[in-house]
């Protein structure tokens, strides 16, 4: 969509009524659009991550070229980050919306486990299986997602305690429906394309699934009036009201994206591991909510970016593997993750704090005005 279909949009929201302070938030993340990209980019606190990021990269490159500063070993990363990134896609939506959703781990699990049975049940190996299995798990994830959205936005429940009661109905299905054993019949062709696959020589198909669906979801969130709204949301819901945005339908709509995207990290899951994988997704969500605050999201809604989120996902998936490379134990990636979260956050405080004033949101610029004085 171009600018200036986008700008024709925001006027008929608008109703040609002036600005009021109703509207002040809204018009704000309209404005923070349209500015000119190269210095946003570089102020973007999603930029700033991905200097960290980079950093890592290199120190690890440097103690360990021999085996870590490997393109095999980087597939390996990749691969590995796949799923939380396809996940990381449906959370950004959310924290942007100021929600949370605990239970995308719970629902991940729950859709692997009803596609696995039906694909059990029909018995085959083969495409057709395969694709069964495939729109259940994703409607499975759908059916959670929307609920969570109906119960937040038209119960007025928060999303913290919603999402919170999903993820043990989620997992505590799932568990009932398997009797707490993995079901380990998936069909081998989503095994050896989906799950190991791979194309143009070495790269993982499963990697390309996820790069499509960011691409998708960076493109719906930065260049289409749902995402446009979606900021409108997160800067001011009361705002958002006023100058024409159905909120509760956008909320149920946001929410039950991230469970359809739960549920195709569901089928990505059971090709990846060939099994449901019941208990090995436990801190699937706080992992997925990290890595979108570590990419620049703020907590407090209405700013937020995929890219941030795909470079925040990076940071503990090369943090594990350094570690494990250079033989320090993995535990410290723990350590070093809550570190840069917390980090993140205080960066978030600051870029906040330096937009009420009307003055750089720039992290450099703060500490040099802090040095100077």
């Amino acid at each position: 969509m171009s600018d200036d279909v986008r700008d024709a949009d925001i006027k008929k929201a608008e109703f040609g009524q002036e600005a009021g302070p109703e509207t002040t938030s809204i018009n704000a993340a309209v404005e923070r659009e349209q500015k000119s990209r190269v210095p946003r980019i570089f102020k973007a606190q999603a930029f700033q991550i991905l200097l960290v990021l980079i950093v890592i990269v290199i120190i690890f490159s440097i103690a360990a070229p021999d085996t870590f500063a490997q393109l095999s070993n980087l597939r390996l990363v990749v691969q590995n980050a796949s799923i939380l990134a396809v996940l990381g896609v449906g959370m950004t939506f959310i924290i942007i919306t100021s929600g949370i959703d605990l239970s995308v781990g719970s629902v991940l699990v729950f859709s692997g486990v009803v596609a696995a049975i039906v694909m059990r049940a029909m018995g085959g190996s083969d495409w057709g299986t395969a694709t069964v299995g495939i729109i259940v798990s994703i409607l499975s994830g759908l059916a959670w997602g929307t609920f969570n959205g109906i119960l937040i936005s038209k119960a007025k429940v928060p999303p913290l305690i919603v999402t919170l009661g999903s993820l043990g109905m989620a997992l505590g299905l799932a568990q009932i429906l398997t009797g707490g054993v993995d079901i380990r019949n998936v069909p081998a062709v989503l095994t050896t394309t989906i799950g190991y696959g791979n194309i143009l020589g070495g790269i993982p198909i499963i990697s390309v699934i996820a790069l499509v669906f960011v691409l998708i979801g960076a493109f719906v969130l930065h260049k289409t009036k749902f995402g446009l709204y979606t900021y409108a949301v997160g800067s001011s819901e009361e705002a958002a009201r006023r100058v024409g945005v159905k909120v509760d339908r956008h909320l149920i709509k946001v929410y039950a994206l991230s469970g359809g995207l739960a549920g195709v990290a569901g089928i990505l899951s059971l090709s990846q591991f060939s099994t449901t994988a019941i208990a090995g997704q436990s801190q699937t969500n706080l992992n997925v909510i990290a890595a979108v605050v570590i990419g620049g999201t703020s907590l407090f809604g209405g700013y937020g970016t995929i890219f941030g989120t795909v470079v925040g996902l990076f940071i503990p998936a090369v943090l594990q593997n350094g570690f494990v490379i250079t033989g320090v134990q993995p535990f410290w990636q723990q350590v070093a993750v809550g570190a840069v979260l917390i980090a993140a956050v205080y960066v978030d405080q600051l870029r906040r704090a330096s937009a009420a004033r009307g003055a750089s949101t720039s992290l450099w610029s703060h500490f040099f005005r802090r040095n100077k004085k």
